[in-house]
């Protein structure tokens, strides 16, 4: 079953880290995507850019809105994800503790719909 595991963190940290804590982070994130992809479970993953860069579509009264910004104002942000292909919950659960992301932040797991169209 496939599981996404969502990370976020506060993005507005990160600028002010000592630049050795950057370092030990990048190659945190390297060695667990090489883990994960090693155990035969990674299936993608990726960063995403800043929330000051999101732009958001909702229907209001009248027509189609398009702002600029996150969905949410929140404390901590989505910055990236991992999709891993695992038996259950428990092993996603797993990965999940691994993740470099619940260092800072959390590390949201869920799972992915199957759509039966695809079988």
């Amino acid at each position: 079953m496939k599981y996404m595991l969502l990370i976020y963190d506060q993005e507005s940290k990160f600028p002010t880290m000592p630049q050795k804590e950057v370092g030990e982070l990048i190659t945190a994130f390297g060695s667990f995507t090489e883990a994960l992809k090693k155990s035969g479970v990674y299936v993608v993953s990726n960063r995403l850019s800043p929330v000051s860069t999101a732009t958001t579509v909702r229907k209001g009264a009248r027509d189609m809105q398009v702002a600029d910004g996150p969905f949410a104002e929140t404390k901590e942000q989505l910055g990236g994800f991992y999709m891993i292909d695992v038996p259950d919950l428990d092993a996603a659960l797993k990965w999940a503790k691994q993740c470099p992301g619940a260092w800072y932040g959390a590390v949201e797991v869920r799972p992915v719909m199957e759509n039966p169209a695809a079988r």
